[in-house]
């Protein structure tokens, strides 16, 4: 099958559809290893603005969002910021995209927003530290102009810079002395510019420039201050270095840097060298770090669950148990002051629950009132604090009166414990939705093997992190080992397993000139590639990126979903004042008898249970969650199955389909090679024929042989003419080694077959030249 071929059936897996002019960004996709186009170029139509300037998209992490109503409140801020085109946030993922306008708004401008709004906010650095420049993506460089007295040498500055070709937008400000250009790097560069300005008769020099990376390295061998001392004054020597943060409890480096001056690799070398290899670098992988945030967060929910149960329990005992128990009870009737024993007992106990484990209801319900929202915090506090409230103002009451009416300090800290459950729980499923995506990134090695040359020109092979790798790398692959990243091969010849990308069960051979894609495995023979595209303009890079956004995409049904949530919580609240009033007003006009009263009970306290149990049983969570839960489990499961889906608008349109029509046979794969007919030509019994066969390929690691290996196994347990009696389940050793026969002399030829000795006779398998579907098999003396 040509390349052509395989890249516009790829396309139209990921589309969902033919690849017309409308859908040609999926084109682009899958077909990125055989052309150079960037992903950069497929969003030029939705980055650009009515000015011609360019757009900026970022992730950030949020923490603290619980229910549908806290993403919108979340949303709704964003949007608010001036400059601010586009704000996506997801629930599960606890991500935001949001896309701006940079000459407007900064990254800080968008963190510091969801903080005010009362959620802690982490901008995420990009999947990879360097990405290939594209044609389309224009620069915004930040230059100081020294010399400018008045408003005549502003727009002399101004004019040259924007005849420079290249030059799309040029702001010159006379008060402080400062330029801002943006430009397209292709055609003219930073030291041009600084050029320019000094030919004009001004001092120029570059103060920073929007192309700016972020990578995050762990560290190891900083022991002390002095240590700390001497890795900051390392990093302040590096060119290109604008800035960084280093973290002494984590061990982690967080570094600002400008690509076109220093890559990351270089940044690292340098911090080693200079060092003297006293500190060792490994790059962290940004999803590693979202996938440990997500674990920390499901152990701290963990904590606080069992905190709360470890107190309740004990309230639960004094509360329910002890009345039962007379030695206890009668313990719990001694008088301390003006309360009896087991009062006191559960006051402490419910405090220590109510406001020390669940102050973060508290904290959530006062950030979503404050931005004029509520949320399920709000519900949890005001039904917590009703019954923590009366259970106190019946104690101090009882006290001053002599009358004592029942308390419910339980209710309080019991419903504190289930909602701390649910929230783990809930913990646990957000992470289970990312699977897919974890399973996508863990297709991609984490260490290449680096073939260049030493300070004297000798040849050496070094192993880095392949989130190090730079376009124009010559990588090392072994047998059995991982493509590192999108190329073309420049020496070997091996055959290539591409069923991850393509689903072609059959293995491709790789020759010079060829191209691979990242993640993809080498069977047999060493291959030397030289990397052409890294980070996001890889293969695997946009399909992660694309089922990324498929996740954070939202079904038209979610909207609905969102407008009930937002109206959820006061109407709750309503229903349980009018559930209050209802029964309270009843109870006083004899609508129902004394009798239903708990013992020293009142109405008011009889209305007040059925009060809180409105508020407490009420949950706008599931209707945020159900939504994109759906949408994540099924671009996940897809996802690995090799379907790329596209969101919520298309599961939701698909529930519409009675049939579907698949245009060839063989586009719907598993991934691996099936046998389907196996003739003998010979008199010999077709059973040991194929004893025979698989004997000679079980020590091939081909997956054709793989294939003929399963098929003679079940012929022999299954299917064949002697199968066992007893119908007993047999394990893998038994199935995969009692059966064979003896081999030596084994010979692996690639792209030839496989040979051998069996009982002394010579067993040769290879395919047919004309028929490469069909498999020769010669057993001779």
């Amino acid at each position: 099958m040509s390349p052509g071929v395989r890249d516009l059936q790829l396309a139209r897996v990921a589309g969902g559809g033919d690849a017309d002019s409308g859908d040609m960004e999926d084109v682009r996709l899958l077909d990125s290893y055989e052309h150079r186009e960037s992903d950069d170029a497929i969003e030029a139509g939705e980055g650009e603005k009515e000015g011609g300037g360019r757009m900026r998209k970022i992730q950030v992490r949020i923490t603290g969002m619980t229910c549908a109503a806290c993403s919108n409140s979340v949303e709704s801020a964003l949007r608010s910021i001036n400059g601010v085109v586009s704000a996506s946030v997801a629930l599960l993922q606890n991500r935001a995209d949001v896309v701006f306008d940079p000459s407007l708004v900064k990254d800080d401008d968008v963190k510091n927003a969801i903080e005010d709004a009362g959620f802690d906010a982490e901008v995420l650095a990009q999947p990879t530290t360097m990405k290939k420049k594209s044609n389309n993506k224009t620069l915004v460089g930040q230059f100081t102009i020294g010399g400018m007295t008045c408003a005549a040498c502003v727009n002399s500055v101004e004019g040259i810079l924007r005849d420079l070709p290249g030059v799309k937008r040029a702001v010159v400000a006379l008060a402080t002395s400062l330029g801002e250009v943006e430009y397209d790097p292709t055609i003219i560069n930073k030291n041009d510019i600084v050029n320019a300005i000094e030919d004009a008769g001004f001092e120029g020099a570059l103060v920073q420039s929007s192309q700016q990376d972020k990578i995050i390295v762990g560290v190891s061998g900083v022991m002390t201050e002095m240590d700390a001392q001497l890795l900051e004054g390392i990093l302040s020597t590096l060119r290109g270095v604008r800035q960084f943060r280093y973290n002494r409890i984590s061990t982690e480096l967080e570094v600002l840097f400008d690509p076109e001056v220093i890559s990351s690799r270089s940044l690292v070398d340098g911090i080693e060298e200079g060092s003297n290899d006293q500190f060792k670098l490994h790059v962290i992988n940004p999803y590693a770090r979202m996938t440990s945030k997500d674990n920390e967060e499901a152990s701290n929910m963990f904590r606080l669950f069992i905190s709360s149960l470890l107190f309740s329990i004990p309230v639960f005992f004094v509360r329910v148990i002890c009345p039962h128990i007379p030695l206890l009870y009668s313990v719990l009737l001694w008088r301390c002051g003006p309360f009896l024993m087991g009062d006191w007992l559960n006051w402490a106990l419910v405090s220590v629950v109510q406001f020390v484990i669940g102050k973060r209801f508290y904290i959530g319900a006062a950030r979503a009132l404050k931005n004029g929202s509520t949320n399920m915090d709000v519900l949890v506090a005001l039904g917590t604090s009703a019954s923590y409230v009366y259970s106190v103002c019946a104690l101090l009451y009882g006290a001053a009166s002599g009358f004592w009416s029942p308390t419910y300090f339980e209710t309080s800290s019991m419903l504190i414990t289930f909602v701390l459950m649910g929230k783990y729980l809930e913990c646990l499923a957000k992470g289970k939705t990312s699977d897919a995506i974890k399973k996508l990134v863990e297709l991609a090695p984490a260490t290449a093997l680096l073939v260049d040359k030493d300070n004297g020109g000798n040849v050496r092979e070094r192993e880095i992190d392949a989130l190090l790798i730079q376009p124009g790398d010559t990588l090392k692959v072994i047998p059995g080992g991982k493509v590192p990243a999108d190329g073309v091969v420049v020496w070997g010849s091996s055959y290539v397993n591409e069923s991850m990308v393509t689903g072609e069960s059959e293995p491709v051979l790789k020759e010079a000139t060829s191209s691979v894609i990242g993640g993809t495995i080498n069977l047999h023979g060493v291959l030397h590639v030289k990397a052409t595209k890294i980070g996001s303009d890889a293969v695997l890079s946009q399909i992660i990126s694309l089922v990324e956004t498929a996740q954070m995409s939202k079904a038209p049904i979610q909207k609905f979903a969102d407008f009930v949530a937002s109206i959820f919580v006061p109407t709750v609240v309503a229903m349980s004042l009018i559930t209050l009033l209802g029964w309270y007003i009843g109870g006083t006009i004899g609508a129902y008898p004394e009798t239903w009263l708990p013992e020293n009970g009142n109405f008011f306290v009889f209305s007040l249970m059925f009060s809180i149990s409105v508020v407490v049983i009420a949950c706008p969570c599931a209707l945020g969650l159900a939504t994109p839960t759906a949408v994540m489990v099924a671009t996940g499961v897809g996802a690995k199955h090799g379907v790329l889906i596209k969101g919520g608008d298309a599961l939701e349109r698909a529930q519409k389909i009675n049939y579907v029509i698949f245009d060839k046979t063989g586009t719907l794969t598993q991934g691996k090679a099936t046998v389907t007919t196996a003739k003998v030509f010979t008199g010999m019994d077709r059973g040991e024929f194929l004893r025979w066969v698989a004997s000679a390929e079980a020590s091939s690691e081909h997956p054709l042989a793989k294939a003929i290996v399963e098929y003679a196994r079940h012929f022999h347990f299954f299917d064949g003419p002697s199968p066992r009696k007893d119908g007993e389940n047999h394990n893998k050793d038994s199935t995969m080694s009692g059966w064979l026969l003896n081999v030596s002399d084994f010979s692996a030829l690639p792209g030839t077959g496989v040979k051998c000795c069996i009982d002394g006779k010579r067993v040769l398998v290879r395919p047919v030249e004309t028929l490469q579907q069909v498999l020769f098999v010669l057993i001779s003396e």
